[in-house]
C-alpha cells in the first residue's frame, strides 16, 4: 500500500496557505461595481517558498502515524518477515575468507553446508519457516586510517551487486552490514540507499567497530552505539520503506557487551523495521547463554538472535558449537534470527 497522499492537502499543516482572488458574479453589475481602468494593475504576491525540510518531516510523521495504525489494527505491517518466520544466515563476505562462512568456501560447496543447515532448522521447529539469509559485511573496519582517516572501506559496487544476485539465485534475503570505524552512520548508511530500495535488502549495524566516542582505531577497544544511533538506524531505514511502498526491512543490531549499547530503553520501534538485538558473542555454550541472557533478554527491545561460529564455538575442547535444537531448548526467548561466521 502508498503512504502518501497529495502534496496540496499538506500545506495547511505547514502553515502553507493558498489565497484565491474573489471571482465575480455572472450577472449584470453597476456602474459603481465596474473597476477603475486608470488604476494600475495589482502586481501579483509571489507565492511562499516551500521549507523542504519542514514538508519531509511532515511526511514522516504522517507515514510514521499510518504505519502505527496499521500494525496495531492487524498486528504488523503486510509483507512483515518477523515473527512468522526464523531467518537462518551465514555471515562474512564473498571476497574474504577469514570474516565468516560465507566466503571461506567455493560458492557451490557453501550453499550446499547452508541448505544443510536450513534442514537442521526447519526439523528443530516445524512450526516457524525458515527464512534463508546472507549477511555480508559491506561497509569494514580497518586497521588502516584511509585518506579520510576513518578506518572503515566499501564493498565495491561489482561485490554487492553479485552478493545480491548470489541472494536472488537461492531465495535468501540479504543483509548489508556496517561497521563504521571512526565514521558515524549518519555519513554511511546513505551510500546503502540504492541497494536498501529492493525489497530482499536489509541491514545491520555492528557497534563493536564504532570508535568515534572511543578516539581509537578499530580493534583496539569495543566500541559503543547509543539509543540514539540505533534510532537514526530506524529512521533511514522507515523513510526508505515509505518512499519506495516496500515491506519492513530487518535491522540487526549486534552486541556482546553491556557497553555495546546504552541507553537500550530509549529505543523507539517503528513498524516499519523490525530490530533484532544479537547476541554477537563466541566462545563455549555456557558463556554464550549467559551473555544472551544478561544482554539481550534481560534488556529486550523487539526481537532477539543469537550468533554460532564454526571456528570459534568449539575450542577449547571438549566445547562444541551449538545445534539447533540445543539453541532452542536452553535459550529464552527462543531466537528467531540466527547466525553462523
Amino acid at each position: 500500500m502508498s503512504y502518501f497522499r497529495s502534496f496540496t492537502s499538506l500545506l495547511p499543516s505547514l502553515g502553507l496557505v493558498i489565497s484565491l482572488a474573489s471571482l465575480p458574479s455572472c450577472g449584470s453589475r453597476s456602474e459603481s461595481d465596474k473597476p477603475d481602468t486608470k488604476q494600475t494593475a495589482e502586481v501579483p504576491t509571489t507565492p511562499a517558498p516551500v521549507d523542504s525540510l519542514k514538508l519531509k518531516l511532515a511526511i514522516m510523521r504522517r507515514d510514521s502515524l499510518r504505519a502505527d495504525s496499521i500494525a496495531k489494527k492487524n498486528g504488523q505491517l503486510p509483507g512483515a518477515i518477523l515473527p512468522g518466520h526464523r531467518i537462518v544466515a551465514f555471515y562474512g563476505n564473498i571476497r574474504a575468507k577469514g570474516m565468516g562462512i560465507l566466503g571461506r568456501e567455493p560458492k557451490e560447496k557453501m550453499f550446499r553446508k547452508f541448505e544443510g543447515v536450513l534442514k537442521e532448522w526447519q526439523a528443530a521447529d516445524s512450526s516457524l519457516p525458515v527464512q534463508p539469509a546472507l549477511h555480508s559485511v559491506t561497509i569494514t573496519a580497518q586497521g588502516a586510517a584511509g585518506k579520510d582517516g576513518k578506518y572503515r572501506l566499501m564493498n565495491s559496487k561489482a561485490t554487492i551487486e553479485e552478493t545480491i544476485s548470489w541472494a536472488k539465485e537461492h531465495n535468501c534475503i540479504l543483509f548489508l552490514d556496517v561497521q563504521v570505524g571512526l565514521s558515524d552512520l549518519e555519513h554511511e548508511l546513505h551510500k546503502l540507499e540504492p541497494y536498501l530500495k529492493d525489497p530482499i535488502v536489509h541491514m545491520g549495524i555492528d557497534p563493536e567497530f564504532a570508535m568515534k566516542t572511543k578516539g581509537v582505531r578499530p580493534g583496539k577497544k569495543i566500541g559503543t552505539y547509543d539509543a540514539k544511533d540505533v534510532n537514526y538506524a530506524i529512521n533511514f531505514l522507515a523513510r526508505i520503506v515509505s518512499e519506495n511502498n516496500l515491506p519492513p526491512k530487518v535491522l540487526t543490531v549486534h552486541r556482546f557487551t553491556q557497553g555495546m549499547i546504552t541507553n537500550y530503553k530509549n529505543i523507539k520501534l517503528d513498524p516499519r523495521v523490525q530490530v533484532v538485538m544479537h547476541m554477537d558473542g563466541w566462545g563455549n555454550p555456557t558463556l554464550k547463554k549467559d551473555s544472551y541472557h544478561d544482554y539481550i533478554q534481560t534488556q529486550p527491545v523487539q526481537y532477539t538472535g543469537f550468533k554460532l561460529f564454526y571456528e570459534y564455538d568449539p575450542r577449547p575442547a571438549p566445547h562444541h558449537m551449538m545445534t539447533a535444537k540445543e539453541v532452542l531448548a536452553e535459550l529464552t526467548p527462543k531466537p528467531l534470527y540466527v547466525q553462523y561466521q
